[in-house]
């Protein structure tokens, strides 16, 4: 299945198109150069919106799941980034201990184990998965539709090392946000490669320093491309530690909306976009009750101040001050058999190994696709290789639109290498 890409074959999108497959060796130069100074993450997903006007990250996650939706095509180029990371990390690995989130689990987050389990068994390491939920007493089997099964174990802590009974593992790979703060099971390990490190979970990140190292590296590509920066970087603002039961959270929100869509207007009128400006309220960092809002003016404003109070108002517990995050939002122009999509691209080590269109029929253009009633399709190519295709029209070749994307994946990926430098508690300072 081939989607469809609506996007004008002409404007801004495809003159950065032809920009980057022109700037190829450069670009490719500059990576190599930027991942010499600084490690990239052990893994990740960036969801990417191609608006026809722009192309920006929305999202990076450092323990992505969802892997079950790459397909066995896309297996081989996993394996060999794998095989890559782990002999930078740990070269005379064996064991390797996957680290879920905690239960209980869907159908697709088990097929997602099996996939992580499959990429780095074909890697070379024995792979099993230990589980740290307190819930889990005993070794636990769930056969699968597709007839493998699943069988996860209670982990077992000693004094400076986590293991299974019969199992002492070089590395342990999280497979879970710690959303729910960092369990003292898994503080203190000094024996062991623990990846991504603890500081990538939730606890410790925020969405927006990810984007204001993502908006540096974004300049100095746009530079080298000779291309105004905004064309892959989304503009935001935040407010911390926003109090909802207060009206100054309220008007913290209120003025930060005001800020960025009138910076988004600035933008769209300089390049005489048409379309509705709008923006996303999100979570700081994890996931909130208020979940993604949308704003495009006055009346989401108020119907996002009518949303707050109800929540406030039908809870027994006060709800918690949390930071939040204004993000200019970008619109998806692209479709598959006609339902909104948006390309979400897979990474490890410093290499793109495939990824897979979120589609979903019951959402529009301007609204969140990571949501239930969500499907997924691989990013599918009309030819056999993935390679650009050099010549070929702008905005005419999946390919050369599915290396632009890989380049943006990858530069979400340099701008979290970035962001873990720079909350890394154990960084050395030099005076």
């Amino acid at each position: 299945m081939v989607p469809h890409l609506i996007t004008a074959l002409t404007g801004p999108i495809n003159e950065l198109e032809q920009r980057v497959l022109d700037s190829m060796p450069a670009i490719e130069r500059w990576f190599r150069l930027e991942w010499m100074e600084h490690t990239p993450p052990f893994y990740a997903s960036v969801d990417v919106r191609n608006a026809g006007f722009k192309l920006s990250p929305v999202s990076t996650r450092l323990f992505p799941s969802a892997w079950n939706n790459l397909t066995p095509e896309m297996v081989p180029l996993a394996v060999q980034a794998a095989m890559a990371a782990i002999e930078k990390i740990c070269p005379e690995a064996r064991n390797l201990l996957v680290v879920p989130k905690n239960g209980p689990h869907s159908l697709a987050y088990l097929d997602n184990l099996v996939q992580l389990r499959r990429i780095f068994n074909m890697a070379g390491l024995n792979v099993r998965l230990g589980s740290i939920d307190p819930a889990l007493k005993k070794t636990t089997t769930v056969e699968l539709q597709n007839g493998e099964s699943v069988t996860l174990e209670p982990v077992i802590r000693g004094k400076r090392r986590l293991g299974l009974k019969d199992f002492d593992p070089c590395t342990i790979l999280l497979n879970n946000d710690l959303s729910a703060g960092v369990p003292g099971i898994l503080e203190e390990i000094f024996e062991q490669y623990l990846l991504p490190p603890l500081h990538a979970g939730w606890p410790t990140r925020r969405k927006s320093k990810h984007f204001k190292a993502y908006e540096e590296v974004a300049k100095r590509l746009g530079k080298l491309l000779g291309v105004d920066p905004w064309l892959i970087n989304p503009l935001f603002d935040k407010c911390e530690e926003v109090d909802l039961d207060q009206d100054s959270g309220m008007e913290c929100l209120r003025s930060q909306v005001d800020v960025v869509l009138t910076r988004v207007r600035r933008k769209y009128k300089e390049y005489g976009i048409k379309e509705k400006p709008f923006v996303v309220v999100k979570a700081d960092h994890g996931t909130h009750e208020l979940g993604i809002v949308t704003v495009r003016d006055a009346k989401d404003m108020q119907a996002l101040a009518d949303h707050v109070k109800t929540l406030v108002k039908n809870r027994q517990t006060p709800l918690m001050p949390h930071g939040f995050m204004v993000q200019e939002g970008v619109m998806t122009q692209e479709r598959v058999n006609n339902a909104v999509a948006e390309p979400v691209i897979y990474t490890m080590d410093r290499y793109v190994v495939g990824g897979f269109y979120r589609v979903h029929a019951g959402r529009g253009v301007d609204e969140a696709l990571n949501a239930p009633g969500a499907d997924y399709v691989p990013l599918a190519f009309e030819h056999s290789t993935q390679l650009p295709q050099p010549g070929v029209k702008p905005g005419a070749s999946l390919p050369n639109r599915f290396y632009m994307y890989g380049v943006v994946g990858r530069l979400a990926m340099l701008a979290a290498s970035y962001e873990l430098e720079a909350t890394d508690p154990e960084a050395e300072v030099y005076d």
